[in-house]
């Protein structure tokens, strides 16, 4: 009989808890993500979807505290600086993208290599063509100013950046936001794609159904709980989920259906 292997553990949290001050913004969190695997975390505006991702980097303000364990390839690394946990893989996209916009598409790509270069790798380019492969538009513009991209390029160079340097941990932070829904659908295939390259992906999603509709496994986010939690078709069948974030008038404005995950 074949033994099936299992994925390794990318991230695991648990009992992780954020305060601003007085202001506890999460409450014992706790998640799992494996290699290859796409988990996401949807739940409403305030909810602490961003309080969960800067603690996750270690990059929350100066009057933030993060307690709880954090575990990334095997390694707590609660007392480890933003720095280095970039330099061992971990990688965010932010929602507000951060691209250089006076630089072309091209030279962005090349900075998000930066981390592989500096630490000597003779081929720390060899992810461009890959990238290419997947956003054929960021090749074809390649020379073109980030500047003067739309909305749903702006997002695809700046998840093709974020795999410039080989994550193992790829968060997402609201790919969707300010982008039409036939944009969305895009990125997010696109998104769904990424299990083919091993990378463990954690999606930050207000888009509860889009969301839901790639991923393997979901969290449920609310006032800095997570309330629910399971397999993504599970979740999109709950009927809490369906009345709260998939209700009829929400799939009447919302984004059309995206190509079935593999099973």
């Amino acid at each position: 009989m074949t033994a099936i292997n299992t994925p390794r553990v990318v991230l695991e949290v648990e009992a992780l808890s954020v305060r601003y001050g007085k202001v506890e913004a999460l409450r014992g969190a706790r998640l799992k993500v494996r290699a290859g695997q796409v988990v996401t975390v949807i739940g409403p505006n305030g909810a602490g979807k961003s309080s969960l991702l800067n603690a996750l980097m270690g990059a929350l303000p100066a009057h933030g505290y993060a307690q709880g364990q954090v575990r990334y390839l095997d390694e707590d690394i609660g007392a480890i600086n933003i720095e280095d946990r970039v330099a061992g893989g971990m990688c965010l996209v932010p929602e507000t993208r951060a691209l250089f916009a006076s630089m072309t598409i091209e030279d962005n790509l090349q900075l998000g290599a930066y981390r592989r270069k500096k630490a000597g790798e003779r081929h720390y380019l060899d992810q461009l063509e890959p990238v290419f492969v997947l956003f054929p538009r960021l090749k074809e513009r390649r020379r073109q100013l980030a500047g003067t991209l739309s909305g749903g390029e702006r997002q695809m160079l700046a998840i093709g950046r974020a795999l410039m340097g080989k994550p193992d941990l790829l968060m997402l932070d609201e790919p969707s936001l300010g982008l039409a829904p036939l944009i969305t659908r895009e990125i997010l295939r696109i998104v769904s794609a990424l299990r083919e390259t091993g990378v463990a992906t954690l999606l930050i999603e207000q888009n509860a159904r889009a969301a839901l509709q790639i991923a393997d496994y979901g969290y449920v986010l609310e006032t800095g709980e997570i309330v629910l939690e399971g397999e993504a078709d599970a979740l999109a069948r709950n009927p809490r989920v369906i009345e709260t974030y998939l209700g009829l008038a929400k799939r009447e404005a919302g984004v059309p259906p995206v190509e079935s995950r593999p099973v």
